[in-house]
């Protein structure tokens, strides 16, 4: 078990290079083509594995279906980008209950790559969806709760009205796993916090058009989004998962700004209930919206 001051040392943000995975529903939208683009060009993260995650909406037939099209697309991103990583399918569901793990190639393998580090050298888990492939991972191998820092998009500001968003709802027992580990836990609330986040097609013209096939690619995705659910309208789109890959580079708080708080706990009625005597976490409270735009940009423009 963890000491407090080992768990506020580990939830500092990575001084130097930092080994990650990232646990990713790719296919689900269209930030985290961004946010996997980030990692890979960001010189101070070592992108060691990516983890398909499952997820269901209108682009899926059922969560396995979502993770497998994740899947796919992780390797469609990294063929763009002349890049190779090992990537292992996730979870083809969700959590049944808290206290029985979905077994995939991703959990199997985060067990086994978490044990190769220590809290003075931890593993950082960046997970931008549902939380199952973690939550199974620490169910099967609770022991790795020591040795990675889980930096995850999901749930709203605990200032909002509720805590009905898409990530934690999709698997609420999974996320009540992670929050209950005792694992060091980083929060980028949705709603409220990260929701700043948001970029629109003339900044997106104006800094990524005709820089590399990289970026045209993802001009393109986020335009056709943008023509599925606002044609004809004014819109801007949150490009919510960058900001899990910004708190990992956010030397000095050059990009967001953080405290430590006891853990809270995601209750089924899409609320937190909160404890002061639990374990901290970190709470990211506000992004500098600019300032974190403006080095995604330049990493992705890079030829």
């Amino acid at each position: 078990m963890l000491t407090t001051e080992q768990r506020i040392k580990m939830l500092q943000c990575p001084q130097g290079t930092a080994d990650m995975v990232l646990d990713t529903d790719a296919y689900n939208e269209i930030d985290d083509q961004y946010a996997i683009a980030y990692a890979l060009r960001a010189a101070k993260l070592s992108v060691r594995a990516l983890y398909a995650a499952p997820f269901f909406n209108k682009r899926s037939r059922d969560p396995g279906d979502g993770m497998e099209q994740s899947y796919q697309e992780i390797f469609k991103l990294l063929d763009l980008m002349g890049e190779k990583r090992p990537v292992y399918r996730g979870s083809v569901q969700y959590l049944p209950d808290e206290k029985t793990p979905v077994e995939s190639e991703a959990a199997s393998d985060l067990c086994a790559r978490a044990m190769e580090y220590s809290p003075d050298h931890p593993l950082y888990v960046a997970v931008i969806g549902a939380i199952t492939n973690v939550a199974s991972a620490l169910l099967l191998k609770p022991e790795i709760a020591d040795r990675i820092v889980i930096v995850w998009l999901g749930g709203n500001a605990l200032h909002w009205y509720d805590n009905h968003e898409f990530n934690i709802s999709q698997d609420i027992a999974a996320a009540r796993v992670v929050f209950n580990s005792g694992a060091p836990l980083v929060m980028l609330p949705c709603m409220g916090v990260v929701s700043e986040f948001r970029t629109s097609l003339p900044e997106l013209l104006a800094w990524l058009s005709d820089k590399n096939p990289l970026c045209d690619y993802l001009i393109q995705l986020t335009l056709d989004y943008a023509g599925r659910f606002a044609h004809g309208k004014v819109w801007s789109k949150v490009i919510w998962d960058v900001t899990t890959i910004g708190w990992l580079l956010n030397d000095q708080e050059k990009y967001m700004s953080d405290m430590l708080i006891p853990t809270p706990i995601p209750e089924y009625d899409d609320y937190y209930a909160q404890d002061q005597r639990r374990p901290l976490c970190r709470y990211v409270y506000r992004i500098k919206r600019d300032a974190l735009m403006a080095d995604l940009f330049a990493r992705l423009a890079e030829v």
